[in-house]
């Protein structure tokens, strides 16, 4: 008994800037859970500075410090997917996977900064210290790996249109 053939047809090939972008966007998942990662792991489990969640109970912390670890979990993952998506495609970008795994970071690193820091003061990096030198450094490091990686997204996409 034979089986019939069955035709498979690879799915059309992106092409140029939506391979840029895909590789881009992979990046900044990659980079945003790295942040959250560093930030989960260094300042709330290693030194004890502070919880995601700081307004409540100890347990309340605990539990925000686990969801966002999660958060930062499924962003590298689903990066990594689509990583591995665009390498088995032979489309992967890596510049703008770089430039997009350092924008992410440093998109997280000033949004956690400014809006979560001082906007919705869910947390601050220390408590009963001068904030200044952190809040300056934290937000100095994140416009540098904005910029850094912006710069090499334009990089790759200018290196996608010659």
């Amino acid at each position: 008994m034979t089986t019939p053939s069955v035709s498979r047809t690879a799915p059309p090939q992106p092409k140029g800037l939506a391979l840029h972008a895909r590789s881009a966007w992979s990046g900044v998942l990659i980079g945003v859970g790295i942040a959250a990662f560093v930030d989960e792991t260094v300042f709330h489990q290693l030194l004890h500075w502070h919880h995601f969640y700081d307004r409540s109970t100890p347990g309340v912390g605990l539990v925000s410090d686990g969801l966002f670890h999660a958060f930062g979990w499924f962003a590298v993952v689903i990066g990594l997917f689509m990583v591995a998506d665009l390498r088995h495609r032979a489309g992967l970008v890596g510049r703008a996977l770089a430039g997009g795994i350092l924008t992410g970071t440093g998109a997280f690193q000033l949004y956690d900064g400014t809006v979560q820091h001082k906007l919705m003061k869910l947390h601050q990096i220390r408590y009963h210290v001068d904030l200044t030198p952190y809040d300056l450094t934290w937000n100095i490091l994140a416009v540098l790996f904005l910029a850094i990686g912006v710069t090499l997204l334009r990089a790759a996409w200018r290196a996608n249109h010659r």
